[in-house]
This record gives C-alpha cells, sequence and structure tokens, in this order.
C-alpha cells in the first residue's frame, strides 16, 4: 500500500471515535491512495485477520465509525475530489471523501443541487452518506440518498472491486445489487468512487418557520399539510421548544423565544409564485388552529443549517446524552409523541425533540448519561414503541453498534439469517467493520 500510515497518539484518538459516546482503540489509521491501494489494504487484512473500519468524517452516531480495538481505520476524509459533473445527464462522479456541502457548491454553478441534506451537511461526507442511506429536510419531496446513487466503485471483503449501477436513466436488471452497498455502513465493502443523480435548483427556495402553539397534534398538522395541494413543498421540519432556546443560547435563533417550531421550504419558479404558496400553505395552517404569522427565510440553506446545529446546541448544554432516530407512520405520530413524553417522565429523563416531521421521523435526545444502564432502558422503551407503532428502528442514522440488539426485533429471524448471508459472500472473513449493524448470532 502506498498511502500513509499513522499510529501516533493524537491520530488514534481521532480515529477512535464518531458522533456516538463510544469509543475504541485502533492500532493504526491509513489514508489509502486509491481503489488499488484500497484492495492491496482489504487482501494484507485478510491474511492477517485484522479488522478494517472505514471513516469519513466520523459524524455517524450510532457508533458506525468506532473500530473495534485492535481494527485499522481506513480514513477516506481526503478523497475530496468532485471528478466530474454533467449539467446535461444531471450526475455527479465524486471522491467517497467530498463534504456533502462541497458537492451542492460544485453543482449549483450548473443550476443543479444534490437533494439529501443530513442534518451535518456542512460536515458529513458523500461516502458516509451512502453508508448510512442519510436523508434530511428535502427527503420530504425527494427522498433518501439511496434514491440518488446512480453508480458505486466499491471493494468488498472478499478483495474484488465491483462497478455496480449504471449512467443510463433506467435499467431492468434483477436485483439492485447497488441497493445493497447503500445503508450498509461499511460492512460489505469499502466505497472508493460515487456517481449521484442531480436535480434542477429551484430558482426561488424560501424557507418558512411558524410558531406552533402548545398541546398541538403534530400527527394531525402533519396529516392535513400532505393531504393539501400545495405545490412546491420540499421539507416539513419541526424543533421543539426546549431545543428551540438551545439554538437560541447557542446563537443560532430560529425565531423568537418561548416557542417550538414547525419549520417548512416552498419551491417555486419566481418570487410571484414563491408568494402565492406561501399564502396557500399559511391558509392551510390556519384552518388547522395555527394562526401565527409564518416568518420567511430568503436563504433556506441557512435555515437548514440552524436546523442541523440542534445537536451541537445540545452539546453545549447537555454534554453527552441518548439521541436517537425512529420513525413511524404519520396517522400514529401522536402516539409515539405522547409515549416519548411518558418515557421522559417516568425515568425523569428531560426531553428535546427535533425531526423531520413530514415522514414521521423523529430525534428525541433525552438528557441522560447514554453509558449507563438508565440510558439503556430509555433506548429500548424507545425504538420497541416506534416498533408496536409500525415504525421502524432508524431511519436515517443507521444502526451502527447501539441498536445491533433490535435488528432482529424488526426484521425477523428470517430476513437477519439472509443478511447474514450476503455478508459472508461479500465479506467472507469478517473483517469489514465488525459487531456493527448484524446482529450477534
Amino acid at each position: 500500500m502506498r498511502g500513509r500510515v499513522r499510529d501516533d497518539p493524537a491520530s488514534l484518538r481521532a480515529g477512535g471515535h464518531d458522533g456516538s459516546h463510544l469509543v475504541g482503540s485502533p492500532r493504526a489509521v491509513v489514508f489509502p491512495e486509491d481503489a488499488d491501494d484500497v484492495r492491496a489494504l482489504v487482501e494484507w487484512a485478510r491474511a492477517h485477520r485484522v479488522p478494517l473500519v472505514p471513516r469519513g468524517a466520523g459524524t455517524s452516531l450510532d457508533g458506525e465509525s468506532v473500530p473495534v480495538d485492535g481494527g485499522v481505520v481506513v480514513d477516506l476524509s481526503e478523497w475530496k475530489d468532485v471528478e466530474e459533473v454533467s449539467a446535461d445527464e444531471r450526475w455527479a462522479r465524486v471522491g467517497p471523501g467530498v463534504v456533502n456541502l462541497a458537492l451542492q457548491q460544485a453543482a449549483r454553478p450548473h443550476g443543479l443541487f444534490f437533494p439529501p441534506n443530513p442534518g451535518s451537511w456542512t460536515t458529513s461526507t458523500i461516502g458516509g452518506n451512502v453508508g448510512t442511506n442519510a436523508s434530511g429536510p428535502r427527503s420530504y419531496r425527494y427522498g433518501p440518498t439511496r434514491a440518488w446513487v446512480r453508480e458505486l466503485e466499491v471493494v468488498l471483503g472478499n478483495g474484488r472491486c465491483l462497478h455496480l449501477g449504471t449512467r443510463a436513466a433506467k435499467r431492468s436488471l434483477g436485483p439492485d445489487l447497488l441497493s445493497l452497498i447503500v445503508g450498509s455502513e461499511g460492512t460489505l465493502g469499502i466505497v472508493t468512487e460515487v456517481t449521484v443523480r442531480l436535480a434542477p435548483l429551484p430558482p426561488v427556495r424560501r424557507g418558512i418557520v411558524v410558531p406552533i402553539p402548545e398541546g398541538t397534534r403534530l400527527g394531525a398538522l402533519v396529516g392535513r399539510l400532505t393531504r393539501a395541494p400545495i405545490e412546491g413543498l420540499s421539507a416539513v421540519e419541526y424543533v421543539d421548544r426546549a431545543s428551540a432556546e438551545a439554538l437560541a443560547q447557542y446563537g443560532r435563533p430560529i425565531g423568537p423565544g418561548g416557542a417550538a417550531w414547525l419549520l417548512l421550504e416552498i419551491e417555486a419558479s419566481d418570487a410571484v409564485e414563491a408568494e402565492s404558496r406561501t399564502a396557500q400553505l399559511a391558509s392551510v395552517l390556519a384552518s388547522g388552529g395555527i394562526a401565527g404569522p409564518p416568518i420567511p427565510y430568503e436563504d433556506a440553506d441557512d435555515l437548514w443549517t440552524r436546523r442541523g446545529e440542534s445537536s451541537t446546541a445540545l452539546d453545549r448544554q447537555l454534554g453527552s446524552r441518548i439521541r436517537e432516530d425512529i420513525a413511524v407512520p404519520i396517522g400514529r405520530m401522536d402516539d409515539m409523541l405522547t409515549e416519548l413524553a411518558r418515557i421522559a417522565a417516568e425515568e425523569r429523563a428531560p426531553l428535546f425533540l427535533f425531526g423531520h416531521l413530514g415522514e414521521g421521523n423523529l430525534h428525541p435526545n433525552f438528557a441522560v448519561d447514554p453509558a449507563t444502564p438508565a440510558a439503556d432502558r430509555i433506548r429500548e422503551r424507545t425504538v420497541l414503541a416506534a416498533l408496536v407503532l409500525g415504525g421502524t428502528i432508524s431511519a436515517e442514522h443507521g444502526i451502527g453498534r447501539l441498536k445491533r440488539p433490535f435488528v432482529e426485533r424488526e426484521l425477523g429471524s428470517g430476513a437477519v439469517e439472509w443478511l447474514w448471508s450476503v455478508k459472508r459472500w461479500c465479506d467472507p472473513d469478517g473483517i469489514l467493520n465488525p459487531e456493527k449493524l448484524y446482529p450477534p448470532r
């Protein structure tokens, strides 16, 4: 391998943790130069039975990029080149270390954008977005990362380098092998190149924030919004009062203090159309009892950057805590919110809540040390409540190490065995990101 190898204490500390509270002790951090380097590294790891853990920016929240002790971290954060952008065919070919925001900036001069914009979009990498099937506010209209990946180059754990997908606009060719890699958290292969689809950049993109009265049934409100024929509505988000106050104390207020906030985005062809759609939106909200005046954010990206800083603001106020990611059907959201309030009260754990309301995707944060038995109990109660209501244990953050115990509860034993069969073929020696995603056998 031609790339750098680091084993100094500072590099090992940096490579031993991510956005979760988990910490590992790697034996080295390597910086491969290209796909041939990655392939050579995989062959070495197979021969010596050394675990490899792919890593981008380390923003994952469930321990996806935390190495097992003695493993080697494969740092791809320096693969930052936007290799090619096709304006006519609306795609971009990038290295896995390209930051989501940097891709947006590269696409903008072509009148295009990459729709997935997770809260960490100013720091998270495209490779990491692929690994966890990341979403973001605009997934309400555009869907998650999986919907926007066109091609991948990947080195599997068996040493094979595969090219998956096509630049053709459509293809019918059996099961979608590319989709197996998206969301696999580096457990099947190490992604070395990504080609993503791009969308036309709307001429006008307006953010809108609306104060939400106490006691509002949020699920019913979202149902009203989704049933209404509001053209150009691309995001429906929520920040509760406690989280909004934390943002204000952090110096990034969303609006005047003392309120929970509904955060929306309208796309339009011009300012006149934007005004018309904003008025239509206000009318729908008023019919649902939300009479507070909408506050426009002409720079919608600034609104989503502030929304994404909710976690940072809570880091500053609370320190390490439980940070969950669940989703339920819209029709069961109010039931889920009631259960979260019950868990918080019974466990005496202050609750801070935000999330992608339009998709039933909630991020409950409990002010509890995440490394304690109480945290384990709260996490289990939260994810199992989501399952009882017909939801999922993870909508966009992935599984990592923290949620492995609950995967079989959601998928069933037959589906888990199927997953393990895929893992065994792609990674027969079990060297890629062990102790993640797949439940213990």
